[in-house]
């Protein structure tokens, strides 16, 4: 019996941010041998990606963990690498509640959380608490309040803040929840912020005498012009990965749903067809010239083996540790060695 089938019906009971709270005091709180023992091990796979190796390729998206606070437990759960954000230069509240829905008849969740953390200091000293030793990625974004025009440069505060402790960065320009981010993916705005992270990043490399990769987390609404115009952009600026795809602000399938309209992202198995086509495009686009981490819509191994299929070299779950527990995690291990 998965112990998880047992909790989730409590926690599903529970208002979704309430329980996602009382989650993570747990997994502070539960020794990782614990954790570790419950669960089936997780195949070594090991893959060769951004000058780093992944023990295996299924990752923790960022989103779940957003201050850093439980990386002892993702580490025990198996997870080939930890993603932890979205963390700004300044703390902030997020957007008001409610702003987490479950919509369990479509295996999905909206969200329009904004970004709230704790600040980057606070995540790094979680980071130099914990005992993990795995691949760690590190999500940074702009404070809500910082006006568009200097976004640029809290990517670079947050990239400067981060470099050393992460052994990747993820930089978010594609939540829906925080006001016009999403512009920083048209052409003239990102082909400045990749100039600007990249001129940053070979100055830190020079004074921190280590190369730290950074990615950039594209939405899964880009219309085909977009994808080839981006995509060029990565090719040129040589961004170390593409992690494909956010939340989406489609509908499609569940707006009969309660809850289906609510404003926000919407993440889980609605995503995963609008995430595919996004991943599929940037492969046909990019080959092997920028590697892919999928990221949309895996509940099962099945799932996560389809985004290999699609182009991805690694992938990441959110919503379906939420519907299915961490046994998802040895499951799309397995698949992606057999």
């Amino acid at each position: 019996m998965n112990p998880y089938a047992l909790i989730r019906p409590l926690l599903f009971r529970l208002d979704p941010e309430k329980a996602h709270e009382l989650t993570l005091a747990l997994l502070k709180r539960l020794p990782p041998g614990l954790i570790q023992a419950g669960l089936p091990a997780v195949p070594h796979c090991p893959v060769q990606l951004m000058g780093l190796e992944f023990p295996n390729p299924v990752g923790l998206a960022a989103g779940l963990d957003k201050n850093g606070e439980c990386l002892d437990a993702w580490g025990a759960m198996g997870f080939g690498f930890v993603e932890v954000g979205t963390v700004t230069p300044r703390p902030q509240p997020g957007n008001p509640r409610p702003r987490l829905f479950r919509l369990p008849a479509a295996q999905g969740i909206i969200n329009r959380m904004g970004f709230n953390n704790a600040g980057v200091d606070a995540l790094l000293e979680n980071v130099a608490r914990s005992r993990y030793q795995g691949i760690l990625g590190i999500n940074i974004g702009k404070n809500f309040d910082t006006p568009m025009e200097r976004a640029a440069e809290d990517y670079l505060i947050g990239l400067r803040k981060v470099y050393a402790p992460a052994d990747y960065v993820a930089v978010n320009i594609s939540s829906p929840n925080t006001k016009n981010l999403r512009a920083l993916q048209s052409g003239s705005e990102l082909d400045a912020l990749l100039g600007a992270l990249k001129a940053e990043q070979a100055k830190l490399a020079d004074s921190h005498g280590r190369y730290t990769p950074f990615a950039v987390k594209i939405a899964p609404d880009l219309e085909d012009d977009q994808i080839t115009e981006m995509a060029d952009l990565f090719r040129r600026h040589r961004v170390d990965a593409v992690i494909a795809t956010n939340t989406t602000l489609g509908r499609g399938g569940v707006e009969h749903l309660p809850h289906g309209q609510e404003a926000g992202g919407l993440s889980g198995a609605p995503v995963r067809q609008a995430s595919d086509r996004v991943l599929a495009a940037f492969h046909a686009a990019l080959g092997n010239e920028v590697p892919l981490i999928g990221v949309g819509g895996i509940l099962s191994g099945a799932d996560a083996r389809a985004k290999i299929a699609l182009g991805a070299r690694l992938v990441q779950v959110y919503s379906g540790l939420i519907y299915r527990g961490p046994a998802l995690v040895g499951e799309c291990g397995r698949a992606l060695v057999s």
